[in-house]
């Protein structure tokens, strides 16, 4: 019998009861200005944290924009919002939502793009985030519905075309499920975690994503493109570049999904064999579908302009790593580094095991490598901690590590 980390066995929990629709029916979608105004009104007199997700098209379009917005409260019931119709423009909603909780499965991946419609959470409670911390192994939002409240959660559309017009109603079905039950099982959470006595390492934490600032964006995104590690030559490297930079220009234009326009196993194919023309290229697998040879004129300059540029020009095949090199290689470059590693991974993990805790929660991989590879001079707990703190670690990540961290980096010296 498997022991659910809630008391109750496998064997003795009941079959789940499959969700298909929303107790209360799905609602009309939110498509005109009068009817925002009146759905964002009862929001605003419901009672409660807010139940926020969205709906993208993220292998479809080039945006990461919300096609759909879903949102429920007590009291008011859930309501299918879309932006594109009401061409972004939710003041009442808005409105409706500020000085909230809001309640998000997986923030991180919504709150970008709900921020971009002008939604932004005074307080956040993430119940993916929130489950990890409770140790629960698996963290899906139907992994944790079922296992948690005892429903399954109707699912298939996640990856589904939002962009499209009318939405089918079987996907509007999925949607307002995927906030039906959204604030029960953060309750459920929130007391687990209090009775743990995690509940202020989460306050924490979803304060601190809330507040995180958003990502810059990347030097060299084109060396992100799948399967560039076959590409052993500056030249080769540089025709990946005009490609990619050629298909992200017609992409974001046309917006559509990158790899629709080129996959990138197709960029990568073509800069290993720098076809030298267009009936060249349009030798290569995918460069000969109708697609393809209608812009093959654009793959082909783009090439072409690789090709003559000056050595000068071209890409570094090992450009400089920010930060420390992958762990794997520190044996090699730096074997003390490799000990105060090791020393420090072995200490995390028995502080994670101890307190039911996934170790990247705990402390962030790459703050936990950077800090081996470059430790404080005096590795004094007070400065681990210093360090920790000045890498984005939280006052309770701090608290249960700072002393043993700095044990470990002080026993890999001797």
């Amino acid at each position: 019998m498997e022991d659910t980390g809630t008391g109750t066995t496998e064997e003795a929990r009941p079959d789940p009861v499959l969700l298909k629709q929303p107790a209360e029916g799905t609602p009309d979608v939110v498509e005109t200005p009068r009817a925002l105004r009146e759905t964002s009104d009862a929001l605003a007199a419901g009672h409660g944290p807010i139940a926020v997700d969205t709906e993208r098209a993220s292998g479809y379009r080039y945006s990461q924009r919300a096609y759909l917005v879903q949102v429920r409260r007590e009291g008011a019931g859930t309501v299918l919002v879309d932006p594109v119709a009401l061409d972004d423009r939710i003041d009442p909603l808005i409105e409706a939502l500020s000085d909230t909780e809001w309640v998000l499965h997986a923030a991180s991946q919504d709150l970008p793009c709900l921020a971009e419609l002008g939604l932004k959470p005074a307080k956040l409670f993430d119940t993916e985030l929130a489950g990890r911390l409770a140790g629960y192994e698996r963290v899906a939002l139907g992994t944790l519905v079922e296992l948690l409240l005892g429903y399954r959660l109707e699912k298939g559309h996640g990856a589904a075309d939002w962009s499209r017009r009318p939405l089918p109603q079987d996907w509007l079905d999925y949607a307002a499920l995927d906030v039906e039950l959204l604030i029960q099982l953060r309750d459920v959470l929130e007391q687990d975690l209090r009775d743990q006595g995690k509940l202020a390492w989460a306050l924490e934490e979803f304060e601190a994503l809330r507040t995180a600032a958003p990502a810059p964006p990347r030097a060299e995104p084109w060396r992100r493109t799948s399967g560039i590690h076959r590409v052993r030559s500056a030249r080769g490297l540089a025709a990946v570049r005009a490609l990619w930079e050629a298909r992200d220009t017609i992409a974001r234009q046309r917006d559509i999904a990158p790899g629709r326009v080129l996959p990138d196993a197709s960029i990568v194919q073509a800069a290993t064999v720098l076809p030298t023309d267009e009936q060249a290229l349009l030798e290569l697998p995918v460069f000969k579908g109708r697609a393809q040879r209608r812009i093959v004129d654009v793959w082909a300059r783009a090439l072409r302009t690789a090709a003559k540029l000056p050595k000068s020009e071209l890409p570094d095949p090992s450009p400089p790593h920010e930060g420390p090199p992958p762990a794997n290689r520190w044996g090699d470059r730096d074997p003390a580094a490799a000990a105060r590693l090791a020393a420090a991974r072995a200490q995390l993990t028995a502080i994670a095991e101890a307190n039911t805790l996934p170790v990247e929660n705990l402390l962030q991989p790459d703050l936990v490598r950077r800090t081996c590879w470059r430790p404080p001079e005096d590795l004094s707990p007070d400065s681990v901690a210093q360090a920790l703190r000045a890498g984005g670690a939280r006052e309770w990540q701090i608290g249960l590590t700072a002393d043993a961290f700095s044990q470990a980096l002080k026993d890999a010296e001797q």
